[in-house]
């Protein structure tokens, strides 16, 4: 039995799991993320649930799939009906904290939490409505050349959040984490690294524009023809305004630099831990909502299942947790629910046992590489239900209505080789699409996502109304209005 202990859990928003040290990157400086990995346990194979924010805190606060919760998109957010971790911690006596970016539904809605600390939800209580038209997408989103115009360093008000949300969470692990007579769950949720691609100054000048390296299969004929992804990279067309090398480069070192701001308040955070003297008492979480595709393929932001959007970071350290190790178990956000009991010694009840997560103390104890890691993806942009299937080597997305990919992690991490339709891997490709269905009726939920979103837009006006409404880009920081183009 685990020993019971606080948890200290550190949540990023966009956070691509290679760009960090500690993952082998060369030239990103991640220092604090580094010497927490140094003194846990790093994940290789740790996804979302759904590459994009709200479906992925959904998942990761119910520990259930996004075809479980309904929530399918930016718009279906997460309204406390379905008990939450922080939910069964309180029913104990155990307090579950929240400082900063939830992206639920409301304020008004009760999540579990006590309390939840300047937190951002989504953007009306309605979130991006023009994210569930989906046949026909919209052709282009209205504020998606807003990550080209807002672009350098400076100030931001992400920046400013993420330092209030820092500066809050130490002034309570200094002033008040001793009084609690139970162990507690801190839940700080940043949101740095998301664009807009602005970043403080002194993290800028980090990184040298004209030294990075352009993106990965960046040349228009190495892009991928898939219809489903050059339909996403059609709506979500950012970088038909980067408009030279020299801006895309730009783009990238705003995101290095945003990267090594996050970890120095990772590390600001740790430090108050060290203070308060409760870190020999405490476990670590590192990890993010999902990662960004950085003009990999020719595309930015999230909303695929390459690597790139769809992989995280994953770090786990203190008391009973091997130093130094890494575990190659395929994970996923819906993980995090029966960890996050376990580790404050809280039983789950005969609902949670039905969960589809595995408590990662045990998957630390008991590796397992060929374990099924399911990731999911409804929501804006997508002609179609995308699934993720990870498995040991191999992984396959599949396309309703469309071909598959698959791709070997091993021989191929890059993703390069799309073998979905090679006739020698038509075995492996059929492995993986029976354990897919295992889990769920791919047609059946595509189906209900697309009527649930069909409501959705019916509800606020219908089709038209909704896209006069139009796109809001990101959402604003508490106490800001959206900004819609």
């Amino acid at each position: 039995m685990t020993r019971p202990t606080n948890l200290l859990f550190i949540f990023s928003d966009e956070h691509t799991r290679d760009i960090t040290g500690c993952y082998g990157h060369k030239t990103i400086k991640t220092p604090n993320i580094d010497r927490l990995a140094a003194r846990g346990t790093r994940f290789t194979s740790a996804y979302t649930s759904c590459p994009i924010c709200v479906p992925a805190r959904t998942a990761l606060h119910t520990g259930t799939h996004v075809h479980q919760n309904g929530s399918w998109d930016n718009a279906h957010g997460y309204d406390g009906k379905i008990p939450g971790w922080a939910h069964r911690l309180r029913d104990q006596g155990h307090r579950g904290m929240s400082i900063g970016k939830l992206h639920f539904r409301s304020v008004k809605d009760d999540h579990g939490f006590d309390p939840e600390v300047i937190p951002l939800h989504i953007v009306d209580e309605l979130g991006d409505l023009l994210g569930c038209i989906r046949r026909p997408i919209p052709a282009e989103r209205g504020n998606i050349r807003g990550l080209a115009r807002d672009l350098g360093p400076g100030p931001s008000t992400y920046a400013d959040y993420d330092n209030n949300i820092t500066e809050a969470a130490c002034e309570w692990l200094t002033t008040r984490a001793k009084a609690d007579k139970k162990p507690w769950t801190m839940f700080i949720s940043l949101v740095k690294p998301h664009f807009p691609l602005i970043c403080p100054p002194e993290w800028f000048k980090l990184y040298d524009p004209a030294k990075m390296e352009m993106p990965r299969l960046y040349a228009a004929e190495d892009r991928p023809m898939h219809p489903v992804i050059q339909g996403i990279r059609r709506c979500m067309n950012y970088d038909d305004f980067f408009f030279s090398q020299d801006q895309v480069k730009l783009a990238l070192a705003n995101y290095f630099g945003m990267v090594s701001f996050l970890d120095h308040n990772i590390g600001r955070i740790l430090a108050a831990l060290e203070a308060s003297g409760l870190a020999g008492d405490t476990r670590v979480i590192y990890t993010s909502d999902h990662g960004d595709n950085l003009g990999t393929r020719g595309m930015w932001g999230k909303s695929v299942h390459y690597e790139e959007a769809c992989a995280i970071p994953l770090i786990m350290a203190g008391p009973e947790i091997p130093a130094g190790a890494v575990n190659r178990t395929p994970v996923t956000l819906v993980d995090m629910f029966p960890t996050i009991l376990e580790c404050n010694g809280v039983a789950p009840t005969a609902e949670d046992k039905h969960l589809p997560g595995t408590s990662l103390f045990e998957l630390i104890k008991h590796e397992d590489p060929e374990r099924v890691a399911l990731s999911e993806y409804h929501a804006a942009a997508s002609i179609t239900a995308m699934y993720m299937v990870r498995k040991g080597r191999w992984k396959y997305v599949h396309h309703v209505g469309y071909a598959p990919q698959l791709f070997d992690l091993q021989d191929d991490p890059g993703e390069t080789v799309d073998l979905g339709e090679s006739p020698a891997h038509a075995p492996v490709r059929d492995a993986l699409e029976r354990e897919l269905r295992k889990i769920l009726d791919p047609e059946a939920v595509c189906a209900k996502a697309l009527a649930d979103q069909a409501a959705k837009v019916a509800a606020n006006g219908g089709e038209r109304a909704v896209r006069k409404r139009g796109d809001f880009g990101y959402s604003p920081v508490p106490g800001q209005k959206a900004s819609f183009g």
